[in-house]
């Protein structure tokens, strides 16, 4: 006898997307702030390693492009003073939010401290492995097809333009928890999971002493 599990409804999914959009959206300034400040989400004891290498310049080149349509739209409809405000708003929002996106990659990257590993992407994801749930990390480059679930066959993958470079086996399924409602979202359990790391060896390096430390 099998048994399905209930997916959420149309009025959950609605509910649940707009507390990811605001939670996305406070996430932006937050981001923002931590770079002023530069204080990046980083345990006391542990090392960050970053990302974002792959997508830098696409975002830098999508920011300053929509830095530059700013201007320009607003002379364009600069004599019909309401839709000139209105795009004026949602121009500086729209790069505001691409450079606190910018700033989330830069202040919330990977980390490995004396709790565990923490895997992040953006502005939402962040999974936490403790190290007493590690068997072994290792650097293994590997290349999925595009539109890839992130949790397939019972390993959870955060890619970076498709690839991942460093595989976490655990010792035993452990649950996680990903943004969103079921199927992609919510609780998982996988025994493996793969990531990019711009730094993969320098990410062994680090995960080296406290996963000795465990064993």
């Amino acid at each position: 006898m099998t048994s399905t599990v209930a997916l959420p409804t149309r009025g959950a999914r609605i509910v649940d997307a707009a507390r990811r959009a605001l939670r996305a959206e406070l996430r932006v300034y937050s981001s923002i702030g931590r770079a002023i400040f530069r204080r990046p989400a980083i345990p006391a004891g542990g090392t960050g390693l970053g990302y974002h290498r792959p997508v830098l310049t696409v975002l830098f080149i999508f920011i300053g492009l929509s830095a530059v349509e700013i201007p320009i739209i607003d002379l364009i409809v600069h004599r019909w003073p309401a839709v000139r405000i209105a795009l004026l708003i949602l121009g500086i929002w729209g790069v505001t939010w691409m450079l606190g996106l910018l700033c989330a990659m830069l202040m919330r990257p990977h980390t490995v401290g004396p709790d565990g590993i923490r895997v992040r992407s953006g502005l939402e994801i962040d999974v936490a492995v403790s190290w007493n749930d590690i068997a072994s990390i290792a650097v293994s480059r590997r290349v999925d097809e595009p539109k890839q679930p992130r949790v397939s066959g019972g390993e959870y993958a955060e890619r970076m333009q498709n690839e991942t470079n460093i595989l976490i086996e655990l010792e035993r399924p452990v649950g996680i928890r990903l943004p969103g409602l079921a199927p992609k979202g919510g609780e998982h359990v996988v025994d493996g999971i793969r990531l990019w790391a711009d730094e993969p060896r320098a990410f062994i390096a680090a995960a080296r002493p406290f996963l000795t430390a465990a064993s």
